[in-house]
Order: structure tokens, then sequence, then C-alpha cells
């Protein structure tokens, strides 16, 4: 059964001002309604690139979104800032009204988007636990049921007295979460609220949306930056780039996709191409990340990692250090090679390889750090990046396993 349906959902902005424009405008649009006729400015409108400047004073924070959530899922919403990640959970929230499109949702809603939604700066927290509530939905038997509960979870029961425009941000996280997480909703929306708490509440927080979809089969959406985090919570993504769905699948798909969009990751046939990072005493020219046995990268080939680069440094030691990273940004390992010490510029390469049977199924992806003399502060260049893909069982299924690495672990068995 389905939680949620977007059928050809687009929301547009007006750049510079407030409201929907001009008078011309609004005569515009009523002159064309009343002609039975689709509104005008629909038909304009650049994509929400934040970065150009763009042609139009009008922009679509999403643009004819379909996607279908089943109940008990939980489904992590990633992209890049300005992708239309809050923007959709607003929509689904009924915060504001899509511009096209129609939002179908079975059962009630309970959201947290912004730090302090629906709190009232004057009140004190045990107030604004009554008022968050009632503004949830949730009637005033219910709140008292829970309210013992609620002020346990949120950790701030010594403050519940005192006004909340004396809380921390951090305070206030705790309290707005602790009351949406408690309601018997259906449906619970999460932005990138959890980022104010520190690490012991973020923490808790997954346990308790953790809790909510696999033990009381409700449904979350949970917007996030931190990938370590949206994968250990969820099991479905929906992966947004300038207001379109690129891809809605397993969580582990959508995550290493988002990789790819931002750079870290290269698809395998592209490892080759040739890039220059320029710095005043290095360039890259090339890299190149291969099997060490076989044509494909997997969990049994080994990768062969070689750069290629020019110094223009003389009479120096120079030192290259690497952070591998996973597609949930978790460092793997770090290393340290000594390049050169021949005190000559030129070309040179660097070769090492990662043995077979250490990296699991994934994407990866490189930083690289330079120093000089072993003292001289290091400078970093661009990262670059590269896929392991999974083994095939003797049915042709690629077995996908938990974890960083996949080693071959030696064991023995002896009647004692």
């Amino acid at each position: 059964m389905l939680a949620l349906k977007a059928e050809n959902i687009s929301k547009q902005y007006r750049l510079g001002q407030v409201g929907t424009g001009t008078l011309t405008h609004d005569l515009n649009r009523f002159w064309h309604q009343i002609r039975g006729k689709e509104n005008p400015y629909l038909k304009i409108g650049d994509t929400n690139d934040r970065s150009s400047k763009g042609s139009s004073d009008y922009v679509w924070s999403l643009h004819d979104i379909d996607f279908e959530i089943e109940q008990g899922d939980a489904v992590g919403i990633i992209g890049r800032n300005g992708a239309g990640k809050s923007t959709l959970l607003k929509l689904l929230s009924k915060v504001t009204k899509p511009t096209k499109g129609k939002i179908y949702t079975n059962g009630r809603i309970a959201s947290l988007l912004e730090v302090g939604t629906g709190f009232h700066p004057e009140m004190t927290g045990r107030e604004n636990i009554f008022l968050n509530g009632a503004i949830l939905g949730m009637t005033k038997k219910e709140i008292t049921r829970k309210f013992d509960e609620i002020v346990d979870f949120s950790g701030v029961e010594r403050y519940i007295d005192t006004p909340v425009k004396r809380y921390s941000s951090g305070m206030y996280v705790r309290l707005a979460f602790a009351v949406a997480a408690h309601l018997e909703s259906e449906i619970l929306i999460v932005d990138e609220v959890l980022a104010v708490g520190d690490a012991e509440f973020q923490k808790k927080c997954l346990g308790k949306m953790g809790d909510v979809t696999k033990g009381e089969g409700r449904t979350v959406l949970f917007v996030s930056h931190n990938m370590a985090a949206v994968n250990e919570l969820c099991n479905t993504g929906i992966l947004l780039d300038q207001g379109k769905v690129l891809i809605q699948d397993s969580i582990d798909k959508c995550i290493i996709e988002y990789q790819k969009k931002s750079g870290h990751i290269s698809s395998y046939d592209k490892l080759n191409d040739n890039f220059a990072i320029e710095n005043k005493n290095i360039s890259i020219n090339k890299y190149s990340v291969t099997p060490i046995e076989g044509n494909v990268l997997n969990v049994t080939s080994g990768a062969r990692v070689k750069i290629e680069f020019t110094s223009k440094i003389k009479a120096s030691t120079l030192d290259l250090s690497f952070y591998l990273r996973n597609s949930h940004e978790v460092t793997v390992m770090s290393t340290g090679i000594m390049v050169s010490s021949t005190g000559d510029d030129g070309e040179y390469s660097v070769v090492f390889e990662i043995p077979a049977n250490t990296l699991n199924e994934d994407g990866y992806y490189f930083e690289m750090f330079w120093g000089i003399n072993r003292s001289d502060v290091a400078f970093k260049t661009e990262a670059f990046g590269f896929e392991i893909n999974g083994i095939r069982n003797q049915f042709g299924e690629i077995i996908k396993s938990p974890g960083v690495i996949f080693p071959i672990i030696k064991s023995t068995i002896k009647k004692l």
C-alpha cells in the first residue's frame, strides 16, 4: 500500500520579489484563466542552477517530479544544495502548494523541517510541547499521556519551564524532534535539522527513526548530507538534481550516483581521461585505476593506482599522502608515499597497489595531499575515484555484503 504518491509535481518561484509578481502578471493570468487557458508563466523559467545568472526571473525549484513511496519505507532524499530537497518536503508536508501536479498521501504527517518550526519564543518548553503537538495534530489527551516520554527523550527537563528563546539551537531541535517523533503519525518527514544536535543526540534520533520504521511500520522521509547516516537509516533513496529526479532506487545505488554527480567517483571507462590540476609546483597529467588481475575492478581483482604528474620542485623531498573514502564519505584508509628526493624537476609517475580481497563492493575516491621536505604545509589537489564491483555467485547474482572491507579469512576447525 502506498504512503505517498507524487504525479508530475512542479514548483515555480519568482526571483527578487515576494508574491506573484506585478499587477500586469496578475491580470495576464486572470485573462488566460477566464478563457480556459493555462497560466502563461508556467511555460517560462530556468532550472534552479544557483551558480548561473539565468535569463528569466522565474525558476523551477522542482520540475515534473514523479515517485511512489510504500508504507513502512525509510526513504533518503539526497542531492546537492539547491537540488530541491527542502522544497519537496515542504510540498509533501503541505506547507506550500505545488505550482503543477498532485500529491496523494495516506495517513497523518509529522514534519520537522526547520529548527523550532511551530515554537513560540516567549512560551516555555512545556507550553510549546502542547502548542507544537496541537499544530502537528495531536489531541491534548495524547500530549499529556506522552509528555513525560517527550521530555525524557529531549533531555531538556531542567529547562522545560523556561522560555524557549533562551534555548540554544541544539536544545531547540532536541525538543522539536522529540515532539514530532512521538506523534502517532503514519509518515515522519525530517529535514537536515539533526545536524544542529551533538553526536550523541544524532545517534539517539537515528535510533528512534529506525524504531519508527522497523518496529512500528511507519514511513520516514529523511534529508541529510551525512551519507553514513542516510545509509544506516534508509533502505531506498531519491536523488534530486536541479529540481528533477535522477534516480529512485536502493539507497546504495542512489549514494553512488550522488558521489558521481559530485565528481568524487568516475565511471570506470572514464578513468584514463586526462585532466589538469594546476599548482605553482605540481600539475597532475593523468591518473588510472586498473585491476591487478583480470579486466574488471572487483572485490577479488585488486586495484593498481597510477598517477603521472609534472614537478617544478628542485632540491626537495616530495611526499604524497592519500585519504581513501567510500561512497558514504567514511575514511577507509590513509597512506603516505615518498615520491622523489632526486632534486630534479620534470615528469614523474607513482604507482601503488591495493591488494585483492581488501575493498568491498562500493564507490571510492582518493584525496591527495602533497608535502615538501616534510615541513612545508601540504597542499591538496582534487579527488578522483573508482568503483569496486561485487562478485557473482553460481546463479550469476552479485553478492553484496555489509562492511567496508571484504577479506579472505583463513580458519581451521578442530575437535577439542
